[in-house]
């Protein structure tokens, strides 16, 4: 009796043991899979934004800084729940398609392209993740979207594209005497011969004769506008990363001269151009940026979202370089713009340096 008794006692206390275990093994299991769950959320949290980024020069890094004051205005901060893999290819071409390969690789949220070149690289590598344009003189031309209404697939964004006919007015404004503009651009750039097209058109309407001259690269550029200076009253410069990414040089060579450059962005007349009507290049990447943190959240989806398309621009004077020039420009003309000089360029240096 006594034994069976035992027998008993050890029996409980293994049943008892083993209960205790599962009930052990439960609650960790259960924890551990609360832990993992919460981890993945907090994973899901981070949004991952690829930017891939043609060239280096002062228009594109600002849509770049645009670009990420726009995911800010939307909630998407660095270091709280935004990581951004920027990758520039510095007009290496080859260099697009790699860094194209490994953003996509690293599975993001969305990419964004800035500048032509970059954007046709991204929409070439993946047809899946959305990707956004963030400057884009013609998505339609240039293969990415079916139209600026509809976009229809995995591409939309923003277009920079310019008033060329308003910026070509203003230079016969400024200039009354000029009878000849030289077309300074980039034979390899798409976006380029696009706005050549209008260019034309426009000078034609002005009464103006058009010559056009395309160099293959940087390492012509110099020579080119030492020709040009010759020929032509005063040059004009399309949205075209290869001219910018060498403007100082332009403007060089063009003052020997003193030839006037009509640029088409802003902060091509901060580097010595005499006047554009231009779309702010800052303002074009906060657009960008907005856009990408909406498709982000997979909310909205490309191919219904129309191209974003500003519908009018800032005219900006280099009062320092028309005096240089020795050309006045019309108290109306100043009252309606923003005024560059000297002054105000170190002033945005200094601030820069802060």
């Amino acid at each position: 009796m006594q034994e069976e008794k035992m027998k008993n006692k050890r029996l409980i206390t293994v049943v008892v043991i083993i209960l205790v275990y599962l009930a052990g093994a439960f609650i960790y299991g259960k924890a551990s899979g609360e832990k993992e769950s919460t981890s993945t959320n907090q994973t899901k949290k981070t949004t991952v934004v690829g930017v891939l980024q043609y060239v280096s020069h002062p228009a594109l890094d600002e849509i770049y800084r645009g670009i990420k004051d726009g995911l800010k205005e939307e909630g998407l901060k660095e270091g709280e729940n935004l990581e951004i893999k920027f990758q520039n290819g510095q007009a290496d071409q080859s260099k697009l398609a790699t860094m194209s390969q490994q953003l996509v690789q690293s599975d993001p949220d969305v990419l964004i392209g800035i500048a032509t070149p970059a954007a046709q690289s991204l929409a070439n590598t993946t047809s899946s993740i959305p990707v956004v344009l963030g400057a884009v003189t013609d998505p339609v031309g240039a293969g990415l979207v079916g139209s600026l209404e509809k976009p229809g697939g995995n591409v939309t964004g923003v277009s920079d594209q310019p008033p060329v006919a308003s910026q070509i007015k203003l230079a016969s404004d400024l200039l009354p005497n000029a009878k000849k503009v030289g077309i300074l651009y980039a034979s390899s750039e798409d976006n380029s011969k696009y706005q050549v097209a209008q260019a034309e058109e426009a000078a034609k309407k002005e009464g103006l004769e058009a010559v056009k001259y395309a160099v293959p690269s940087t390492n012509e550029i110099a020579q080119t506008v030492q020709v040009m200076s010759r020929q032509v009253d005063f040059i004009y410069v399309p949205l075209d990363n290869t001219i910018a990414n060498a403007m100082q040089t332009v403007v060089k060579e063009a003052n020997k001269a003193n030839i006037p450059v009509i640029p088409s962005v802003d902060t091509m007349v901060e580097q010595g151009g005499l006047a554009t009507i231009g779309i702010n290049q800052y303002q074009l990447g906060l657009q960008s940026g907005k856009m990408a943190a909406k498709l982000a959240s997979g909310k909205e989806k490309p191919e219904t979202i129309p191209v974003y398309m500003f519908d009018q621009g800032d005219t900006v004077i280099n009062q320092s370089q028309a005096d240089h020039l020795g050309i006045t420009i019309p108290q109306s003309m100043k009252e309606k713009a923003k005024i560059i000089t000297d002054e105000s360029q170190q002033e945005t240096s200094k601030e820069d340096d802060k």
